[in-house]
């Protein structure tokens, strides 16, 4: 079955919602007006049931089909995210952000129209026995919203049994699907480095300890962890992407600080780096006479895709755009994703869709392609139909 024909009919209410979001965009947490914009929308298309406030400021619909659910799925979540980045927008679109330093820069306006067209349509015909629960949650981008709404008790509150998320994928072709069982997106760590040496005159660098020379030394040491203690075959990332020291030309700093992030697929290999990054850190600094604290916080964990749901879903994707047009066997990507919280609660999947040739995610000219829309939010409407047959 390709694009569902009264998805079709939505497409341009799809779109209008979605250009409205993409102008209005909010951050983490502070996503008042588009929580209560999904929220409208969710009673006005009829839902049983709409709960917002869950995760602070998440929005949950509950569409009953029509007749009880019965069997291991009779409750399926599906995941969209709401938030925006904090990146001053460089298209010249009708619909471009208003909001001076914030804009749409990872499709999630996208993905909140997309679950709010599969709503309108589940509420509408409904031809599915058991319960869906559509999820709009907040502060995807590094607030750790999913776990906010699970701490919430969300999965429980609505018997959620099976969850399932997606992510618009810039580079994949229009129309195509990507998805893989077992580990799809990285754990995500952060780390913080202080560093402590010995100030002075910039002439006189014998009588210092130069935190910047030692803060170089260690961006460069910690690049070996990688490359000679993680196994080849292995996937991981150190990145430093934040250097402060110092605040004129002609002084020694006695302090500096860094910051960065840890990426990994495996749990024995987030282990691994952490431990080497405290033993280089620590070791380098006292190699150049200084001294250096890293501070290691673990984040979002790997985005793990369980295997039955995982089949699942990509039946349902070659289902909509033919089989010939999903790939079960995506390499992972080293980007994050706190769906990883949702697929640690309950058993799901994370599926992308492909954005076509655009600017990638996190860039100041990146849009979301409207042509997206009837492949994912079919993709949403057919799952649910086929996972909750009548």
């Amino acid at each position: 079955m390709p694009i569902v024909n009264r998805i079709a009919d939505l497409h341009s209410d799809i779109t209008a919602w979605r250009h409205d979001l993409h102008a209005h965009p909010e951050l983490l947490y502070d996503v008042h007006r588009t929580a209560a914009t999904v929220a409208e929308k969710l009673k006005a298309f009829g839902c049983d049931e709409v709960v917002p406030g869950l995760g602070r400021t998440g929005v949950v619909g509950v569409i009953r089909g029509r007749k009880p659910g019965s069997g291991s799925r009779k409750v399926i979540g599906l995941r969209a995210d709401m938030d925006a980045l904090p990146i001053d927008e460089a298209n010249d679109l009708p619909y471009k952000s208003t909001v001076p330093g914030k804009m749409h820069a990872c499709g999630h306006d996208g993905h909140t129209a997309m679950l709010l067209g599969a709503a309108r349509y589940l509420a509408e015909t409904r031809n599915f026995a058991g319960t869906a629960v559509v999820i709009f949650q907040p502060a995807e981008e590094g607030g750790a919203g999913g776990k906010a709404m699970i701490d919430d008790g969300m999965m429980e509150r609505f018997g959620i049994e099976e969850v399932y998320g997606m992510h618009n994928y810039p580079g994949l072709p229009l129309g195509q699907f990507a998805m893989r069982s077992g580990p799809i997106m990285a754990a995500a760590d952060h780390i913080s480095i202080q560093i402590e040496g010995v100030g002075g005159h910039a002439a006189r660098p014998h009588f210092s300890v130069d935190t910047v020379l030692v803060g170089a030394q260690i961006v460069n040491q910690i690049q070996s962890i990688v490359s000679r203690n993680v196994d080849p075959l292995e996937s991981a990332v150190v990145s430093i992407c934040m250097f402060e020291a110092g605040r004129t030309d002609n002084v020694i700093p006695q302090f500096a600080r860094l910051q960065g992030t840890v990426r990994s697929l495996k749990p024995e290999v987030q282990d691994l780096l952490e431990k080497r990054l405290h033993e280089v850190v620590e070791g380098t600094a006292k190699l150049y006479g200084g001294k250096a604290k890293l501070t290691y916080r673990r984040g979002y964990p790997v985005v793990v895709n369980h295997e039955r749901q995982t089949a699942f879903a990509a039946s349902i994707a070659s289902e909509v755009a033919g089989k010939d047009k999903v790939d079960t066997d995506v390499a992972p990507v080293m980007g994050a994703e706190d769906f990883s919280f949702m697929l640690n609660a309950r058993p799901g999947a994370f599926i992308f869709v492909g954005n076509g040739p655009s600017a990638g995610l996190h860039h100041q000219s990146y849009n979301f392609n409207d042509e997206v829309i009837p492949f994912g939010t079919s993709y949403w409407v057919r799952l649910v139909e086929t996972a909750l047959p009548a």
